[in-house]
């Protein structure tokens, strides 16, 4: 009598399962994602708080009160327009009579010094 072999076992279940965890995985970052929205950077106080710059930095910046970044923009703003920065080292700011004050009497500074001196006229 011949003997009857058994069927194999249907591996489709555990096929399907497997497919199902890693939708699910899929799914479950993106909406980790969504919920960890980057909120927006808020500026330091202590940069945006107006300063009063003395008559020195007055004359190059105005003398109305305005914040660390403003007066750094406009002493880059005046140091371009005059074409003050040295041609072979573009670090360097050669003063002219005006900066030269703000410069505490140096006729050239480099550019990391120049915040350092600056931050003397500010009040």
């Amino acid at each position: 009598m011949p003997v009857k072999k058994k069927a194999a076992a249907k591996k489709a279940p555990a096929v399907k399962k497997a497919v199902k965890k890693a939708a699910v995985k899929v799914v479950k970052k993106a909406v980790k994602k969504v919920a960890k929205k980057k909120t927006a950077r808020k500026p330091n106080a202590a940069f945006m708080k107006p300063m009063q710059p003395d008559a020195a930095l007055g004359a190059v910046v105005g003398t109305k009160p305005l914040p660390r970044t403003e007066v750094t923009k406009k002493l880059w703003a005046y140091i371009k327009k005059n074409a003050l920065q040295d041609k072979n080292n573009k670090r360097q700011i050669n003063g002219d009579d005006k900066l030269k004050a703000v410069f505490g009497g140096k006729a050239s500074v480099n550019m990391f010094e120049m915040t350092k001196l600056v931050a003397k006229h500010l009040s």
